[in-house]
């Protein structure tokens, strides 16, 4: 079948359609997405308004009107941080399902998790052995840790580049001291969770997922993104170092002119460096590889595995 995910994220409204069926890979047909910025629509008592919740059903509309012109047989809508984390999820949802039809799944932030390590695991094989993925989002932060497809650990913060970038780095370019402060924040956060990862011995491999990380490697060096999936991309520690500093003293038109960076994702990739250059520390890592997969290819492939034979 053709199938469609909907992923309603913090940054993005992204809907993925690919040709499904048991066993295969899900690479995309089509791709349709959206800026919504919703974890930046929460107002100061940490609800989604009213005009942002107009937004979102008018963005669902239209992703809706895509999968129905590309054939889309089965719809997998699901939301992440921004939903999950505003107080008024409930009556946000009811309101999408009212007027759109669509049922939005919110995922918790260890589900999250979990499917974006078995979207790693699948991509990198079982010769990767045991896989330690890191994937940092517009609203949250994940670190899973395994040998299998199902994580020995796995863990959700909040500390997504959108989130941070909203709620402690105002200006443009940021007040050095408020970038002093959210670094110490990120390490004593992602600190606390160390120990229930190093319990389990060191990883094979190490593996990155989510934009930020993409955007962060091909500003170090790595390969363009038109270059395809398959083209072998990392991230060295060292590098990232190197660019923090830069970033930080940069304006967010500045950044945008970096390889590789968009104009929507610049003004919170000083942030997202942060967290990557906190977790690769913590978790010692001197290079991780970039993984193509994440959470949304999680959610496919999970759904093929629970289809039956052709």
């Amino acid at each position: 079948m053709r199938l469609g995910v909907l992923d309603v994220g913090s940054n993005t409204v992204h809907l993925l359609v690919v040709d499904a069926h048991p066993g295969a890979c899900p690479l995309p047909a089509h791709s349709h997405k959206a800026d919504l910025r919703l974890a930046q629509l929460l107002d100061a008592d940490g609800e989604i308004g009213a005009d942002g919740t107009d937004l979102l059903i008018s963005v669902v509309r239209g992703a809706l009107q895509a999968a129905e012109d590309k054939g889309v047989e089965e719809l997998l809508p699901f939301a992440t941080s921004a939903v999950r984390d505003a107080r008024n999820a409930d009556d946000v949802l009811a309101r999408v399902r009212e007027e759109t039809g669509v049922k939005l799944q919110v995922l918790t932030g260890a589900e999250e998790a979990r499917l974006t390590f078995l979207a790693a695991r699948r991509w990198f094989g079982w010769s990767a052995g045991k896989l330690l993925v890191i994937d940092i989002g517009g609203g949250s932060l994940e670190v899973a840790f395994g040998i299998d497809e199902e994580p020995d650990a796995a863990v959700s913060l909040p500390l997504g580049a959108g989130r941070l970038t909203t709620a402690r780095l105002p200006g443009d370019p940021p007040v050095p001291d408020d970038v002093r402060a959210l670094r110490r924040h990120v390490r004593a956060e992602i600190a606390r969770t160390v120990g229930e990862f190093s319990r389990l011995g060191p990883p094979d491999r190490v593996v990155a997922t989510s934009k930020t990380f993409k955007q962060l490697a091909r500003i170090a060096g790595a390969a363009r993104s038109a270059e395809g999936p398959y083209v072998p991309r990392e991230l060295k520690r060292q590098s990232l170092e190197g660019w923090v500093s830069r970033l930080s003293g940069m304006t967010t038109a500045e950044r945008a002119g970096l390889p590789g960076v968009s104009e929507g994702r610049a003004g919170q990739l000083v942030a997202g460096a942060l967290v990557a250059e906190a977790a690769m520390d913590l978790f010692g890592v001197e290079c991780l590889e970039i993984c193509p997969w994440a959470l949304r290819e999680g959610v496919i492939l999970r759904r093929l595995d629970h289809m039956g034979p052709a």
